[in-house]
């Protein structure tokens, strides 16, 4: 369950990265995922924010840093929950999501060197809406391999934080640019999520 004062914690960081102008750092944006994933029991790398592009057709990673070098998800994706998430203009919980079908390709990939992808076995994602707009999705997950402890189910009540905390975030990526990084080659076409 989240702490009541996570909405004011990410509204707080996120008018810093506002005052410090331009993108956000990679530093600030570690920063934020940890204080985001700490009430919900879960790691910084177990929380994902994703754009959706100007055109409205894709979803780009904003964090995990690695993750915004490798791809796009097309929003026609079938079985995508981000996707999904931003289509119904709405979240969802899965807590059981290893018998969920959806796409691996990111979920495939280290994080970091200190641990190797694991499956996604509990998720909870909300579309990020400001002004009435839908602007992107953010996720919470709990990874995990079996035997592995995976921490409690998510409840509706963390989903409510979690749109609130969306809503705050999302309300300040709608401000920024939309930015491609140099390593997703433009013209190449999104990685099939």
């Amino acid at each position: 369950m989240a702490d009541v004062d996570l909405s004011l914690t990410v509204a707080k960081h996120v008018e810093e990265m506002r005052k410090a102008g331009g993108q956000p750092s990679d530093e600030s944006l570690n920063r934020l995922a940890a204080q985001i994933s700490l009430p919900f029991g879960a790691k910084k790398d177990e929380v994902a924010i994703l754009r959706l592009s100007p055109d409205g057709r894709t979803l780009r990673f904003v964090f995990p840093i690695k993750l915004t070098k490798i791809g796009a998800i097309p929003l026609t994706t079938a079985h995508s929950l981000a996707a999904k998430n931003i289509r119904d203009k709405r979240g969802e919980i899965v807590n059981n999501f290893s018998v969920y079908k959806h796409p691996t390709v990111f979920e495939a990939v280290d994080l970091s060197e200190q641990e190797k992808a694991a499956p996604i076995q509990k998720i909870m994602s909300t579309a990020m809406i400001a002004d009435g707009n839908v602007v992107g999705v953010i996720q919470i997950c709990r990874k995990g391999r079996g035997g592995d402890p995976i921490g409690p189910d998510f409840t509706q009540r963390d989903l409510a934080e979690l749109t609130t905390v969306g809503a705050i975030l999302g309300k300040y990526l709608a401000t920024l640019p939309f930015t491609v990084p140099s390593a997703a080659k433009p013209g190449a076409p999104p990685a099939k999520a």
